[in-house]
């Protein structure tokens, strides 16, 4: 677990843990299955012991981000100068294995770039982080993915304008025995959605070896729900489990995802300034506890949440059997359990890293003494 917060730098919030029944969509008993799920708010001081074996293997996107900050988005046909500018790795795999790699875990990272200026210059920073680059494919021609990105200062947004790498990574330019070799010695694989044909041969092969596979669901696309089939774990943005279960509220489509994804442990949705919404799965036995409804118990941890809090808290709830209108149920249980550790970790280096420019500078290293407080 904790491995995985380190994986985790968005998140911080809300986490739900209890001992569930998972049913079908529509419950039928003869298809009742025995759960353990949580819900609970990170909290302030965790224990992170890192692996013996640190191995984590990604499949995803890398690039070059060109950052520029502005006092306000122009109108069409403005010209108005930036007020800060920095050009760094971009991507949502280089920027999770990155972050991996500087709180003390051992990466690599499958993608592809050109042998241009900017394949380089992307090689480079993932190197000098400690990102092992030896399954990167460097296409001879083409283009390195790239993004321009506008922050606007005065509504605290920005604006991302992308340019695939070309040509597009293909299953054939990983050889079998590369593959084989990335995955030797993996204990946890990570997706970022992004090459979603090569990452399925990933995903297939990491599924046979029986390596939990790490989903960062970003927004629907193409061949993302293949990957999910075989998910340990999902990592959501806000708007995605709405999108994709088409539920009424987040905490009833997290409930949804777990319904339609058997083999996924946990499901956690970041929610930007207020944190992030976990519900964790495990079996368990004879349990029948009074059922609530998943909405309300989300409500009710919320008002317990300590809004003059200097750092990442986590709340549980109580024992419950949790459902939701047309979609299902699931009963759970507090107990002290390994997210309620990882999930304030995940804050404090969400925290750390939103403090400066883009996606990586501001990343924390595992001796940062931000984070020490986290780790005793």
């Amino acid at each position: 677990m904790a491995t995985l917060g380190q994986l985790l730098p968005s998140c911080g919030g809300t986490v739900l843990n209890s001992r569930t029944l998972l049913t079908s969509p529509f419950p039928s008993p003869a298809r009742t299955r025995n759960f353990r799920v949580k819900m609970s708010i990170p909290a302030t001081q965790a224990s992170i012991v890192l692996p013996e074996n640190r191995i984590i293997l990604g499949c995803g996107s890398v690039g070059v981000d060109f950052l520029a900050a502005v006092a306000s988005y122009p109108n069409p046909d403005d010209k108005i100068r930036s007020t800060s500018f920095q050009v760094q790795g971009g991507g949502n795999a280089g920027n999770s294995l990155t972050c991996a790699a500087r709180l003390g875990l051992t990466p690599r990272i499958i993608s592809k770039i050109s042998n241009d200026s900017q394949g380089k210059g992307i090689l480079e920073e993932l190197e000098a982080d400690g990102v092992d680059s030896s399954f990167i494919v460097v296409s001879d021609g083409g283009n390195s993915p790239f993004t321009y990105i506008i922050v606007d200062n005065q509504t605290k947004t920005r604006t991302c304008i992308h340019t695939p790498g070309y040509p597009p990574m293909i299953p054939t330019d990983l050889s079998q025995s590369n593959l084989l070799s990335s995955l030797d010695g993996a204990k946890l694989v990570y997706f970022d959605g992004r090459l979603h044909e090569t990452a399925a041969v990933v995903a297939e092969e990491a599924n046979r070896r029986g390596i939990p596979i790490l989903i960062d669901a970003e927004r629907k696309r193409e061949g993302l729900d293949h990957l999910l089939s075989f998910a340990s774990y999902v990592v959501c943005s806000t708007k995605f489990p709405q999108n994709w279960t088409e539920a009424s509220s987040i905490p009833s489509a997290l409930l949804s995802m777990l319904l339609r994804l058997p083999k996924v442990k946990f499901v956690i949705v970041t929610l930007g300034e207020d944190g992030c919404l976990m519900l964790q799965r495990t079996e368990i036995d004879n349990l029948d506890p009074e059922e609530r409804d998943v909405d309300d118990l989300f409500e009710k941890l919320k008002q317990k949440k300590d809004t003059n809090a200097t750092s990442p808290a986590c709340i549980s709830s109580n024992v419950a059997k949790l459902h939701a209108k047309g979609i299902g149920t699931i009963s759970a249980i507090c107990a002290n359990m390994p997210p309620e550790k990882m999930l304030p970790f995940a804050a404090q280096v969400a925290a750390i890293k939103c403090r400066a420019l883009g996606a990586r500078a501001g990343l924390p290293h595992y001796t940062d003494p931000r984070l020490t407080p986290f780790l005793v």
